[in-house]
């Protein structure tokens, strides 16, 4: 009786159908990734920044790029290296003779989608200059603040730290994103069926498969609808609860932020709008700890010496809670 007094309370059709063609337009060229994807329209919804980890060449570029193919908004993307600076970002002033006075030339960091290749290819100095972006949305230049438009939202890639030529983020930078998803091989099955699809693609150019089936105005207008779901006081206090125990427990040496407790809050709205309901349960909540904490708790040494993984860490303080009903 309580979950249908819930369903009538917010009309998520058109969310629903968001999500489904989102999803519908990606599996055209994508085979399996369904997690990765669900995740990443979570954090869409939810106005999210996402981080994607794997090794070379299990389609994190090519599912990002697909994910803003199926958005009808302005896409940049930005390949990072050890020698980019700042200004290569950001934009940079640039000499008007007309008018005699400097204009500031807007970088490729100024879209409503953008994808950051390799994000930990560069050094300290270009990741800080997307400290500001990523918080606060905007960029303050010379002493000038530029807006980012909106909907704004960063997909970034990254290589796992022990590969040749990449650089640890720093915690700050890890703190401003929702997720970090792990993009593990694709299994036998799908390999071959990856294989099967691109032979049968032959010339067709892929991204022309793809059709932008939401707009900007939409998913801002979404975001709102997610931002009115219900999460009852007693789910509050369980998320409070778990960032907590992360700050005490033996195995971590730093524990989660207030901002995790924020964005687990905002993904598990997501993932509830996703599941067709305008209700939070336990079950949204548990799901998001692992891709919203696992870049943002750091291990203690002796744990790491024993390759011991975050989300094996984060699994154990769950077991150990009272989940409420």
């Amino acid at each position: 009786m309580e979950e249908q007094l819930f369903a009538q309370r917010t009309d998520l059709s058109a969310l629903s159908q968001a999500v489904t063609s989102i999803r519908d337009e990606i599996k055209k060229v994508i085979v399996g990734q369904d997690e990765m994807v669900k995740l990443i329209i979570a954090a869409l919804l939810a106005d999210g920044h996402v981080l994607i980890e794997g090794v070379p060449g299990v389609a994190k570029t090519l599912t990002a790029k697909l994910v803003a193919r199926s958005l009808d908004v302005n896409f940049s993307r930005i390949q990072f290296t050890p020698d980019l600076m700042p200004s290569d970002v950001l934009g940079t002033p640039v000499f008007n003779p007309q008018q005699a006075s400097f204009e500031f030339k807007k970088g490729p960091v100024f879209g409503n989608i953008v994808l950051i290749d390799e994000i930990n290819r560069s050094p300290a100095k270009t990741q800080a200059a997307l400290f500001e972006i990523m918080e606060e949305r905007q960029a303050t230049v010379d002493g000038k603040t530029y807006p980012m438009p909106s909907p704004f939202m960063v997909l970034a890639t990254q290589n796992p730290i022990e590969h040749e030529g990449t650089y640890r983020l720093p915690e700050a930078q890890l703190d401003r994103f929702i997720f970090k998803i792990v993009v593990p091989y694709p299994s036998e099955t799908e390999e071959v069926t990856i294989l099967t699809q691109f032979h049968q693609m032959g010339n067709a150019p892929i991204f022309e498969m793809v059709k932008p089936v939401l707009s900007g105005g939409q998913i801002v207008s979404l975001r709102q609808q997610i931002k009115t779901l219900i999460i009852e006081e007693k789910l509050l206090q369980f998320i409070a609860r778990f960032i907590h125990q992360t700050r005490n427990y033996k195995s971590i040496y730093l524990g989660a932020s207030p901002r995790a407790s924020l964005a687990i809050m905002n993904a598990s709205k997501a993932m509830a709008a996703i599941n067709g309901r305008d209700f939070v349960t336990p079950e949204d909540i548990i799901g998001v700890f692992g891709p919203v904490l696992r870049h943002r708790i750091i291990l203690a040494p002796d744990k790491e010496m024993e390759g011991v993984t975050e989300d094996e860490v984060i699994r154990q303080i769950v077991n150990g809670m009272d989940i409420p009903r």
